[in-house]
C-alpha cells in the first residue's frame, strides 16, 4: 500500500479590487470608532505634552507672546539648584508615604467586610463610596470646617475627653498629616470598589473546600484571598501611588501650600512658578522632571509589586 504525499494547496493570491477578508471587512469599523478619540488623544494630550517639551527649552513667558529666547537645559539646572523645588518634591514623596498604606490596607480590609455582609451590603458599599463622587472644593470645605480651632468638630470630640487639639492645619508638624487624613476619607471609595470586584471574582468553591479541611477565617484570607487579590493589589498600588504623586486640589484650596510652604506639593510650585511668575518655560522644565520622576517610581513600585505577587 502506496502512501501518497499530499502537498499544501497553493494559497491563491489575492486579486487587486476583489473583496476584503472578513478580519479586514470587521477591523474598518473598529478603526473608525476609535479615530475620534485618536484623534482627541493627540489634540489634546500629545500635542501639549510635546509642545511642554519644547517650550521647556526656551524662555517662555506668559506676559509675552511666542517661546521666546532659546535657553537650553538651563531651566532644567536651574530647577535642579532650587531649593524650593527639592522641597516641594519632598512633600509630594512624604504626602504619598502618608495616603498609599493606609488607601491600600483600609480598602483591602473594608471590601472584605462589605463582602461578608449578608444584611445591608448596599448600604456599606454606598456609604464607602460616596466621598469619591464629592468635589475637591466641596470636600476642603467639609474638612476645613472640621480642623477650624475652637469650632471645628475634632476639636469639640476631642476636648470632651481631655485631649488638647492641635492647629491642624497651622501647624507645619500637622498640616501634612491632616490633609492625608482627609484625602485618605476623600479616596478610599475607588479603591475599594476595585477590591470589591476582585474579591467576587474568586471562587466560592474553594473557601467551602478549605473550611471542609479546617482552615478558619484567617488561614482563607493569608492562604486564599489575598494570594488570590495579587493582580488587584498591584493595580491600586500603582494607580494610588501615580494619583497622590499628582495631589494638588486639596492642598491648594485648605492650605495654599502653607503654612510656610510645609504643604506645597511639586504640582502647585509649578503652578505659581507658571502663573504666579509667568515663566512658562521654567514650569515646563520642572512638569519635564516631575514626569520622569512619576514614571521612574511607577516602574520601581510596579516591579517590585510584581515580584512579591509571583513569590506568593
Amino acid at each position: 500500500m502506496s502512501i501518497e504525499t499530499v502537498t499544501p494547496r497553493a494559497r491563491p493570491a489575492e486579486v487587486p479590487g476583489s473583496p476584503a477578508s472578513p478580519r479586514q471587512s470587521h477591523g474598518r469599523p473598529a478603526i473608525g470608532f476609535l479615530l475620534p478619540f485618536a484623534l482627541l488623544y493627540l489634540a489634546f494630550i500629545i500635542g501639549p505634552a510635546v509642545y511642554g517639551l519644547i517650550m521647556s527649552f526656551f524662555d517662555a513667558s506668559l506676559v509675552r507672546p511666542g517661546l521666546g529666547s532659546f535657553a537650553g537645559f538651563g531651566n532644567y539646572a536651574e530647577a535642579l539648584q532650587d531649593p524650593d523645588f527639592w522641597s516641594s518634591l519632598w512633600h509630594t514623596v512624604w504626602f504619598t508615604i502618608l495616603t498609599t498604606p493606609p488607601l491600600i490596607v483600609l480598602a483591602f480590609v473594608l471590601a472584605l467586610l462589605a463582602d461578608r455582609v449578608n444584611r445591608g451590603r448596599w448600604f456599606f458599599r454606598l456609604a464607602f463610596f460616596a466621598p469619591f463622587i464629592l468635589p475637591s472644593a466641596v470636600v476642603a470645605l467639609i474638612w476645613i470646617f472640621m480642623y477650624t480651632p475652637e469650632l471645628g468638630l475634632i476639636e469639640a470630640a476631642l476636648s470632651k475627653i481631655g485631649i488638647a487639639s492641635p492647629a491642624w492645619l497651622g501647624d507645619p508638624n500637622w498640616a501634612m498629616p491632616s490633609l492625608a487624613l482627609t484625602t485618605v476619607w476623600w479616596t478610599l471609595g475607588f479603591n475599594f470598589i476595585l477590591y470589591l470586584a476582585g474579591l467576587q471574582e474568586i471562587p466560592r468553591e474553594l473557601y467551602e473546600a478549605s473550611a471542609i479541611d479546617g482552615a478558619g477565617p484567617w488561614q482563607q484570607i493569608r492562604r486564599i484571598t489575598i494570594p488570590m487579590l495579587g493582580r488587584t493589589t498591584t493595580l491600586v498600588a500603582v494607580l494610588q501611588v501615580i494619583a497622590s504623586l499628582k495631589v494638588f486640589d486639596q492642598m491648594y484650596l485648605m492650605t495654599s501650600g502653607g503654612p510656610n510652604f510645609a504643604t506645597r506639593s511639586i504640582l502647585q510650585y509649578v503652578y505659581d512658578q507658571g502663573f504666579t511668575n509667568f515663566r512658562l518655560g521654567y514650569a515646563a522644565a520642572v512638569s519635564m522632571l516631575f514626569f520622569l520622576v512619576v514614571l521612574a517610581v511607577s516602574a520601581v513600585w510596579f516591579s517590585l509589586v510584581r515580584r512579591q505577587e509571583k513569590e506568593v
